[in-house]
Order: structure tokens, then C-alpha cells, then sequence
């Protein structure tokens, strides 16, 4: 098993909380998450018969961790989603330019499932859903940041 990876750092731990996910088809997936969103491969591990054992992608000091769905003991628990219903979580994503990113996920075919508006909390922010049915929010809304 190869792993591969695109970005190494002694740097310290910025983010605590990383989202994880199953696919289908997860290096289909994986490749469509970076071109869509604009996520970069971090570290990938191949699995057995073309899945994905583990894969961690970023986004500016964010990641999420996803892999191939399994009938592991993991994959009874996470399972990956019907595309087209509900989840019960969504990740939000805070971006600069959010009109870019959203022409760039439209272009590359993300189902928007909430159009591009300002909110009355002050962010301008769009909802996707991906190929496989994960739901993604992406905003200007930083909840870091020192006006909130």
C-alpha cells in the first residue's frame, strides 16, 4: 500500500475538528472535490481493488478526512449517502471569494441546492450537493473572525 502525499508540516495543529465521509466511488470523488471545490490532496492511501483506504484533503487550514464505503466495522456506522436525499450533517466551508467559488463549482456540475445570497448575519454563501449526495456549504461567514 503506497501512500501519497502532497503536503508534509511540523506545523502545529490548527484545526480539531475534521469531518469524515464514505463514497461510493471515492476516487472519482476525490478527484471531483478538488476541481469542483477547490480541495487539495493532503494524503491518500489506496486500498484494495481501486478504493480508497484514507484520504485527507484540505482547504486553506480546514481538512476532512474521506475514504471508499466499506461494510467494515466503521463502515456500519459511517455509511455513504443516497444521492439525492438527506444527510444528516453538512460541512460549511469559509471562502474569500465566494461568487468565484461558486462559479467554479457550477461549472464543474455541483448541484446547487441554495443559490448564491447574502444573509441577515452578514455572509454571502451558497449550498451544493456533490455527485454522491454530501451537502456543502461555502460563505464568507467566519465565525473566527474579530467582527463576530
Amino acid at each position: 500500500m503506497n501512500a501519497q502525499s502532497t503536503v508534509q508540516s511540523t506545523a502545529p495543529v490548527h484545526v480539531t475538528v475534521i469531518p469524515t465521509m464514505r463514497y461510493r466511488d471515492a476516487p472519482k470523488m476525490i478527484d471531483w472535490l478538488c476541481k469542483a471545490f477547490g480541495f487539495e490532496k493532503h494524503f491518500v492511501v489506496p486500498g484494495e481493488g481501486g478504493e480508497i483506504a484514507h484520504a485527507q484533503l484540505t482547504f486553506g487550514n480546514g481538512m476532512i478526512m474521506c475514504g471508499s464505503a466499506r461494510d467494515d466495522d466503521w463502515g456500519k456506522l459511517v455509511k455513504a449517502v443516497d444521492a439525492g436525499r438527506a444527510t444528516t450533517g453538512a460541512a460549511y466551508v469559509v471562502v474569500r471569494d465566494v461568487d468565484a467559488h461558486f462559479a467554479r463549482a457550477k461549472g464543474a456540475g455541483a448541484e446547487i441546492v441554495r443559490p448564491l445570497d447574502d444573509t441577515p448575519y452578514g455572509s454571502r454563501e451558497y449550498a451544493a450537493r456533490d455527485p454522491e449526495g454530501h451537502v456543502w456549504s461555502f460563505g464568507t461567514y467566519d465565525p473566527w473572525s474579530e467582527a463576530h
